[in-house]
C-alpha cells in the first residue's frame, strides 16, 4: 500500500504560494516535441440524455496518433472538460511508453437550456457532487456507447477496451468527488483516479465518505488525491483540504493502493496540473495488471469473511426479484414474479417446486419444511407442504414479509398502502387465531428475530430506521425502539428494505441499495458488503452449516461463504454472546 507518491515526486514538488507553483521536470511533458505524434481532438456536442433529461454539454474525444481499431484502446474519462493540458501530456507519455494507448473522453456538466436560449439551470452540482451513481450510468449507458458511434476524420470507429483496469477517471473539485463516485459505484468499470481539490464535504452527501470507505469491504480501485493547506472555497460546507486528509486516512485504513500529493495552494488547478503527468505514470504503475482490493483494517469485515472466498454468481433459470428462503437442510427456495417457487439442490440444479399463480412478496418457511406465503389479493397468507397445491391460512392478511418462530407462530408484516393508512403486524398463532400486535403508519417490508428469539426486528417504510421489540412469553411485540441506522448514501427513501438476516453472533444483516449492511448488537453499521450488481433486494442464509449467505442483485442470485452462521427463525433459540454496551 503506497500512502504517498515516490519520493523523487515529492523532492521535485514546490510550494504553492499565492496560488502560483513554479515550473519544474513534472509539467515538462505538457510541451509537445516536433518528434512526438500528435492525437487528434474530436469536439460533439451531446443532449441525448435520459439520465439528465434536457442538458446539453460539450464532449471532446482525444485520439492518440498510435490506435488502432483493431486494438481496443484504454479510457481515460475526464470531468469538467480538458484540464491539465491532457492532450499534450497523452501525447508525450504514450510516444514515450509510460501509459497505454488511450482514448480521452473529456465531457463538461450538463446545462438545461430554454427554447430561445435562455440557460435554466446549471447541472455540474447535480451531476458531480451527488453520491447516487447516476452519472456513473450517464457514462457507461448513454455517452461511452455514443462515443464508440463516432469515427475520426479518417474514419475510424473509437473502440474502448471493457476491462475496468483499463479504464481511469478524473476531475477537480465537484468533478474529483464525481470521479471518485462514479469508480465507488462501479469499480468494474472505473477503476483508477486522479482526485484534485475533491470535495468530500456537506454539499450532497460527500462528507459520509470517510465513514463508508472505512466500513466498507475494499474495491479494486487505485486513487491519487491532491490538495493544498489553503483550499478554503466556501467554508460553509467544511474545510476541503482537512476532508482530503480524512479522505487519505480512510482509504489507507482501508487497504486502497491510494497516493496523495498535498501542497499549500489554494482552490485552483496549479499543483494539480503541475504534477498531472507524474500522477498519470503512478496510476498506469504495472499496467497491464489489474487494480486489485486491498485488505482493511476493519474488524468486523476480518470476523464475517474468509480469504479468497468472493460472491460467485449462482445461475437461475429466470431473473429473479425476491423473496430468497432456505429450507431446513438449507437448499436455497427462489421465487418469481409469476408466482413460481424453484428449489436450488445442493449442486446448485433448480427445479420447480409449485407454481402459484399467485404474486409472491413474502415466503418463509417453518421446522418442518412446510411453507408459507402472502402476496396480493384475497388468498392472503397461504401454505405449501408438498401437496401440489397452496392452501389459505389467512385470508385478506397481504403481507411483505413472514417469520415463522419455533412455535409455529407465524408473524406477518403488512405496510400501509397508502400514507394515511396504518401499517400493522399480525401473529398468527398454530391453531390459526389472528392478533395485532403493533399498528403505525411506517410499519415496513422487513422482518428478523435475534438469535435467541426474544427480540423482533421490522424496518420502517420510507426511512432508514430498523426498529426493535421485545418479543413476549406469549409473542406479544413490547418495548419498541427504533434501534439500526443505516447508511443511505443516496437519501432515496422511497427505496424499501425488503430482507434481512441473523448471524449467530447476533449480527443483522439487511438487504440495501448500498449493499449488504451488517449491524452490531447496538444498532450500528459496522460492515458494509460490497456487491457485483448494485443494489440488493433479498438476502438468506442457506447452505448445509447455514454459513453461506445468499442474495439477490440486479436480478441475479449470488453466494458467498463467510465465517459466520446464519440463524433462521424457524429454529429453535440459541444463546450469543453479547458484545457490550459499546
Amino acid at each position: 500500500m503506497i500512502t504517498s507518491i515516490q519520493c523523487w515526486l515529492m523532492a521535485l514538488l514546490i510550494s504553492v504560494s499565492g496560488g502560483a507553483l513554479a515550473q519544474n521536470r513534472l509539467n515538462a511533458p505538457a510541451t509537445r516535441s516536433q518528434t512526438i505524434p500528435k492525437g487528434e481532438m474530436l469536439t460533439f456536442q451531446y443532449n441525448q440524455s435520459r439520465i439528465f433529461p434536457g442538458t446539453s454539454r460539450t464532449c471532446r474525444v482525444y485520439v492518440p496518433a498510435q490506435y488502432n481499431p483493431r486494438q481496443p484502446a484504454c479510457l481515460y474519462a475526464g470531468l469538467d472538460g480538458v484540464l491539465y493540458n491532457a492532450p499534450a501530456v497523452f501525447d508525450t507519455l504514450i510516444s514515450r511508453g509510460e501509459m497505454p494507448v488511450t482514448i480521452g473522453v473529456f465531457v463538461d456538466p450538463g446545462k438545461l437550456m430554454s427554447g430561445d436560449s435562455v440557460l435554466l439551470r446549471y447541472n455540474r452540482s447535480n451531476e458531480f457532487d451527488n453520491t447516487t451513481g447516476d452519472f456513473a450510468r450517464f457514462l457507461l449507458e448513454e455517452l461511452l456507447p455514443w462515443v464508440e458511434a463516432q469515427k475520426t476524420a479518417d474514419g475510424r470507429l473509437l473502440r474502448l477496451s471493457k476491462r475496468g483496469s483499463d479504464h481511469a477517471i478524473a476531475g477537480l473539485s465537484s468533478s474529483a468527488i464525481g470521479a471518485f463516485t462514479t469508480a465507488w459505484f462501479r469499480p468494474d468499470a472505473f477503476s483508477r483516479v486522479y482526485s484534485a481539490i475533491g470535495t468530500y464535504v456537506g454539499m450532497r452527501g460527500g462528507d459520509q465518505y470517510p465513514v463508508i470507505v472505512r466500513k466498507s469491504e475494499p474495491k479494486p480501485i487505485r486513487i491519487f488525491l491532491q490538495d493544498g493547506s489553503k483550499d478554503v472555497w466556501n467554508p460553509l460546507f467544511g474545510n476541503w483540504y482537512q476532508a482530503n486528509l480524512t479522505m487519505e486516512a480512510a482509504l489507507s485504513f482501508s487497504g486502497y493502493d491510494v497516493a496523495h500529493a498535498w501542497g499549500e495552494g489554494g482552490h485552483d488547478s496549479d499543483q494539480a496540473g503541475a504534477i498531472f503527468p507524474d500522477v498519470l505514470r503512478w496510476l498506469w504503475k504495472d499496467w497491464p495488471e489489474p487494480v486489485r482490493a486491498g485488505k482493511s483494517g476493519n474488524n468486523m469485515l476480518a470476523t464475517l469473511l474468509l480469504p479468497q472466498e468472493d460472491w460467485k454468481q449462482v445461475d437461475t433459470p429466470v431473473k429473479l426479484t425476491g423473496p430468497l428462503t432456505a429450507t431446513p437442510v438449507g437448499e436455497i427456495l427462489i421465487t418469481t414474479d409469476a408466482g413460481s417457487i424453484y428449489k436450488l439442490s445442493s449442486d446448485e440444479e433448480a427445479s420447480l417446486l409449485v407454481k402459484t399463480n399467485l404474486p409472491i412478496y413474502a415466503l418463509a418457511g417453518d421446522a418442518n419444511g412446510t411453507l408459507y406465503g402472502s402476496g396480493k389479493g384475497p388468498q392472503g397468507l397461504w401454505q405449501y407442504a408438498g401437496t401440489g397445491k397452496v392452501q389459505p391460512v389467512g385470508k385478506e392478511l397481504n403481507g411483505q414479509a413472514i417469520l415463522v418462530d419455533d412455535q409455529n407462530r407465524k408473524y406477518l408484516a403488512t405496510p400501509a398502502t397508502h400514507d394515511d393508512e396504518m401499517g400493522k403486524i399480525w401473529l398468527i398463532r398454530p391453531d390459526g387465531r389472528q392478533q395485532l400486535v403493533d399498528q403505525r403508519p411506517f410499519i415496513g417490508s422487513a422482518l428478523a428475530f435475534s438469535p435467541d428469539k426474544k427480540l423482533l426486528f421490522n424496518s420502517e417504510k420510507h426511512a432508514n430506521w430498523i426498529a426493535s421489540y421485545a418479543v413476549g412469553p406469549d409473542g406479544s411485540l413490547n418495548n419498541r425502539q427504533r434501534w439500526y441506522w443505516l447508511h443511505n448514501l443516496d437519501n432515496d427513501t422511497h427505496r424499501a428494505i425488503q430482507s434481512m438476516a441473523v448471524d449467530h453472533l447476533g449480527n443483522l444483516y439487511v438487504a440495501t441499495a448500498l449493499g449488504i449492511q451488517v449491524c452490531d448488537q447496538n444498532g450500528r453499521v459496522r460492515a458494509i458488503l460490497s456487491t457485483p450488481d448494485g443494489a440488493v433486494t433479498a438476502l438468506c442464509f442457506g447452505g448445509s452449516d447455514f454459513d453461506t449467505l445468499y442474495m439477490i442483485s440486479g436480478g441475479k442470485l449470488y453466494k458467498r461463504k463467510l465465517n459466520v452462521r446464519g440463524i433462521p427463525a424457524w429454529r429453535k433459540p440459541v444463546r450469543y454472546r453479547s458484545q457490550g454496551q459499546g
